[in-house]
């Protein structure tokens, strides 16, 4: 990656999550704020919204709720988060940059659809901001390696910053389940394979009713080269420029030219 570094100092970040205002990696992400800016705000969910996606809130009222100095909770989603964070709190001046995270665990390959974390980030981008999302992988929760984000969080922020990217896309980053010291390098990827879902457990309750628990990803045998799945599992920070625009222009072009024509 470019080695210039854009200077955040005065700019105003918006911190967001999925996690909620207990996650772990939330306060990393403050301080990565923090250290590029003295003008940080946080607005997140009031508890866990894991799995949320780009949901909206549309049939309850929200609720806003104030923690400390430029810290809110919302009773929503992080799509809602961002929402009233831009077109209500922070109105006057809206952000100059939205982070997301730092999640707790991968958001590579499909997770990506199915991400709060990633979602923020995309709410952000759809209301004209940069966005980023950030996630830290993991093996053994009870050793997840924070640091690593922490350490190269601010100077990747830096990068992407100074080199700029186009206003339909998000930046996806994920940081390896390594020390800082074990990080190989930074790589900009593409997805990659990574389903998570298929493995559902049947189980009965205490009163004898059946239930299903959505479990883990499935495996994957043979990570394909240039994509996030595989560059992690190397120990390199991923970097995946993420479009919000879903069209397939290659089939879009085929219906226009053989099928609707």
């Amino acid at each position: 990656m470019h080695d210039s570094v854009f200077d955040l100092c005065g700019k105003r970040i918006l911190v967001s999550n999925d996690d909620g205002i207990h996650g772990p990696g939330l306060q990393v992400l403050i301080r990565i704020a923090r250290s590029l800016s003295d003008d940080v705000w946080v607005v997140v969910p009031d508890q866990e919204q894991s799995g949320s996606a780009h949901s909206l809130t549309l049939h309850h009222p929200l609720r806003i709720q104030s923690v400390s100095t430029n810290v809110w909770t919302v009773n929503g989603t992080p799509t809602d988060c961002v929402l009233l964070a831009v077109n209500h709190l922070m109105k006057d001046k809206i952000p100059d940059l939205v982070l997301s995270g730092v999640n707790r665990g991968a958001n590579l390959g499909e997770d990506v659809t199915y991400s709060g974390t990633v979602a923020a980030a995309m709410e952000g981008t759809l209301l004209g901001i940069p966005s980023i999302a950030l996630s830290q992988v993991f093996k053994d929760p009870e050793n997840i390696q924070w640091s690593t984000a922490e350490a190269f969080g601010p100077g990747i922020i830096g990068r992407l910053m100074a080199k700029g990217w186009p206003k339909n896309v998000l930046m996806n980053v994920n940081f390896p389940d390594a020390s800082p010291s074990g990080v190989t390098g930074v790589e900009a990827v593409r997805q990659g394979i990574h389903k998570l879902g298929d493995d559902l457990v049947e189980r009965l309750d205490p009163r004898g009713r059946p239930y299903v628990w959505v479990g883990a990803q499935r495996p994957v045998d043979q990570p394909v080269p240039g994509t996030d799945v595989e560059a992690i599992s190397r120990g390199a920070i991923t970097v995946s420029p993420l479009r919000v625009d879903f069209t397939d222009y290659h089939t879009l072009e085929e219906l226009s030219a053989q099928v609707l024509s």
